[in-house]
């Protein structure tokens, strides 16, 4: 159950971006379908650096995905190419433009609701 959040500037494009990450997930990590937890923000104020030479703009996406821990290195460097092509795809976002962050915890880290950890 991986939780998403998508920071941004301007509202326009947050739903195509969040369909491309929850697609990327499906397709790389097996995630199902109706897997889907997600926090979509277009007000904030992004501050970032032409870091690494890579040249961003206004049209720069941090995405942060905390998930339980047991994917490989290949896994996540292939979510990390699909979510770039299909942002770029679905919301005409940049690959350039693309940031993403993964957190791994543990199943007795997720409360999915009534109070209880469900993976513990």
């Amino acid at each position: 159950m991986p939780f998403v959040r998508i920071d941004t500037i301007g509202t326009e494009k947050l739903e195509a971006l969040g369909n491309a990450v929850h697609d990327a997930m499906v397709e790389t990590l097996g995630i199902p379908d109706d897997d889907r937890f997600q926090v979509l923000n277009g007000q904030s104020t992004l501050k970032y650096d032409d870091y690494l030479g890579i040249r961003r703009d206004e049209g720069v996406v941090f995405i942060g995905i905390t998930m339980r821990q047991g994917r490989t290195d290949e896994q996540k460097k292939s979510l990390y190419r699909r979510i770039a092509e299909l942002a770029e795809e679905y919301a005409g976002t940049e690959p350039r433009n693309v940031l993403v962050t993964i957190t791994e915890n543990n199943p007795v880290d997720w409360s999915i609701g009534n109070g209880e950890a469900q993976y513990a």
